[in-house]
């Protein structure tokens, strides 16, 4: 599918030159990518009968879709696209309990929603399109995910191969690339992006200019607590993760937010994080919220910092 068309502001030649840079780069053997090629290659043959994408878990198929043979080289292929970040998902019967449990975080940005029908969106650091395909709901013209990672660009290209949402992509672009986009989107979500960003207001400065007039930027963001509008800037690593830079207040993204141009700018929910809502599981085995706090006090990070909160906010373009 040729999406460009629904893009009439946007770089044209300069976006089919990353493109053909990205996809030259992803055929490339040498890099490991045939682990997740080929197995999606193996599937592809198979269709749902039917996609659910109104409740928590974005269910795609059922187990009676495929046979016995297929659904074992499905759950092999689901099982190499591990860690599952994001989710839950059902994929013909086989469930996956991700990390995250995404459906909170939808929940809370349900209520703020804009009118999403017809309208052309935006997901930057979509990771496997589990919001994408809970948007689909609501009926947008198009999304398109940015997603510089191969393994999520995969696990989503595996999921859409088999619901065949033709109203969604994603491709192997970054938030650095939405300047290829300029007044091109009616809504950007930026979800847990901000602070994995060393020039954030730069970032927004991006955003806004890819937002047509009048367009919303749905923000949420790893936060400390507090009402003075500061940020933390943590010495190597916060919570473990060597790539945050600033970790604001909610007040702090709101002052960033009305200095970059927005306007109605507003806070819409905020809440400290817990192992409730990022936890291991059988999909995603590896250290998780309660190996970054420290054991004595769960206000605190394992590097004695606050310990996250998260935060949302929205606002629009002149």
């Amino acid at each position: 599918m040729n999406y460009l068309e629904y893009f009439p502001s946007c770089q044209k030649d300069a976006v089919l030159r990353l493109k053909d840079e990205k996809t030259q780069w992803i055929n490339q053997d040498k890099k490991g990518f045939l682990r997740y090629r080929k197995p999606l290659e193996s599937v592809q043959h198979l269709r749902a009968s039917c996609s659910d994408f109104t409740g928590d878990v974005v269910k795609i198929g059922s187990a009676n879709d495929i046979n016995a043979a297929d659904r074992q080289k499905v759950y092999s292929m689901l099982r190499d696209f591990m860690p599952w970040r994001k989710g839950p998902f059902s994929i013909f019967g086989i469930d996956i309990d991700s990390e995250w449990r995404s459906n909170k975080k939808w929940d809370r940005i349900t209520p703020e929603l804009p009118d999403l029908s017809g309208k052309i969106i935006a997901d930057i650091g979509c990771n496997n399109g589990y919001y994408m395909f809970r948007m689909a709901k609501h009926a947008p013209s198009f999304v398109l995910g940015f997603e510089p990672y191969i393994h999520h660009y995969y696990a989503f290209q595996t999921l859409n191969t088999f619901s065949r949402q033709e109203n969604l992509e994603v491709d192997l672009f970054g938030v650095e690339h939405l300047n290829l986009f300029p007044n091109c989107f009616d809504i950007i979500f930026l979800l847990g992006i901000i602070y994995h960003r060393p020039s954030p207001v730069e970032t927004l400065r991006d955003i806004y200019n890819a937002l047509k007039p009048g367009g919303t930027l749905i923000l949420e963001s790893q936060a400390i607590p507090g009402d003075e509008p500061v940020a933390l800037f943590p010495e190597k690593t916060y919570a473990k993760v060597p790539g945050t830079w600033f970790v604001p207040t909610g007040k702090c993204l709101e002052h960033w937010l009305i200095r970059t141009g927005f306007k109605d700018v507003s806070l819409f929910c905020e809440h400290p994080m817990s192992c409730e809502e990022q936890r291991k599981t059988e999909w995603m085995i590896f250290e998780s919220y309660e190996d970054f706090i420290d054991k004595n006090r769960s206000d605190l990070t394992i590097e004695k910092y606050p310990a996250p909160w998260r935060v949302y906010l929205q606002a629009k373009k002149c």
